[in-house]
């Protein structure tokens, strides 16, 4: 009696097919086009930037009158000028002042705009358009309009015109420091100005904001108004209103073109970098001074920075809230 054993012979697995790799012509010319687009930005930020940043802080270390070359090293000494100059410190109790009144008014003037906006049924595009607009406008043109026109001390101006029909006397807004109408002038400006560019910020926060929030918090009762825009709205706007709050102080101490304009060469209501062009470009021409106030006010813009971003949560994930 014969057993015939019968033995399955497995061929060789099938190959995997190999994964398509990019061609290198196509890689390089993504590589090329990157560079392309990104080299003049890269550049320019070099050159108008990071250079003149390092060049100030080396300035602000040497004796530089009346030449951007200096060789004398005076080390800190230029720090303790600035520091000692009352014009400068008193500079900053001014941004104090205008940064108390322009951050809160242009945050609710731009929140408003932005709610009001989001309501609209009808020509939405049309009011988002006519808000925004001013932004394009240049600061020194709306000074000048807000200065010759507006504001212009005399009883032709639209301000002192509209005054007097109520028998209210001619008002010199920025000729007199006391009682200080300039601030009025100088704010109202500034609102008209950057109002538009952060409501387009909250609108485009309003609109990401989920309806079933609201639709819950009908189910469950609350009103609409100030209940749904107290316990849903604003806490859905808290990223947004921080980097608001934030970019709206280094614009105020960033201020120049509207003080610059409006009060000329007035000794009173100068912000820092008004404060430092005359330092700089006036008739001591002291750039080492001018350079050291430069790099004080950058870090105290960067302290403040982090410092309200820290309070106010920026950048920390909800988990974290």
């Amino acid at each position: 009696m014969s057993t015939t054993t019968t033995r399955t012979v497995t061929g060789p697995a099938p190959a995997e097919p190999a994964k398509a790799r990019p061609r290198r012509g196509l890689r390089g010319s993504r590589t090329v086009a990157f560079w392309l687009f990104a080299a003049p930005f890269l550049i320019g930020l070099t050159v108008f930037v990071y250079v003149p940043i390092g060049w100030s802080l080396y300035l602000s270390f040497f004796e530089a009158r009346f030449t951007v070359t200096p060789s004398d090293f005076v080390g800190l000494d230029n720090y303790r000028q600035i520091l000692s100059d009352t014009h400068f410190t008193g500079s900053l109790v001014t941004f104090t002042v205008f940064a108390a009144f322009i951050v809160p008014t242009t945050w609710a003037l731009s929140l408003g705009l932005a709610l009001l906006v989001n309501r609209l049924r009808f020509m939405r595009a049309f009011y988002r358009s006519v808000f925004f607009l001013p932004t394009a406008c240049s600061y020194v043109a709306a000074s000048l309009v807000w200065k010759m026109s507006l504001f212009n001390g005399v009883r032709f101006g639209l301000a002192n015109t509209v005054l007097g029909l109520f028998g209210v006397d001619n008002i010199a807004w920025l000729a007199n420091p006391d009682p200080p109408w300039y601030w009025l002038v100088i704010i109202t400006a500034r609102l008209w100005l950057q109002s538009g560019f952060y409501m387009i910020l909250f609108l485009a926060a309003l609109q990401n904001i989920p309806q079933e929030l609201y639709e819950a918090a009908a189910i469950d009762g609350a009103k609409r108004g100030w209940q749904t825009f107290r316990y849903i709205t604003l806490p859905q706007l808290r990223a947004t209103s921080t980097a608001v709050v934030l970019l709206l102080l280094v614009a105020a101490y960033q201020a120049f073109d509207e003080f610059f304009n409006l009060l000329s060469k007035t000794t009173w209501g100068r912000p820092p970098l008004v404060e430092l062009y005359y330092t700089a470009l006036g008739q001591d021409q002291n750039y080492g001074k001018g350079s050291a106030g430069a790099v004080v006010l950058t870090v105290l813009i960067c302290v403040v920075t982090l410092f309200q971003g820290r309070i106010m949560g920026f950048g920390r994930g909800e988990e974290s809230k």
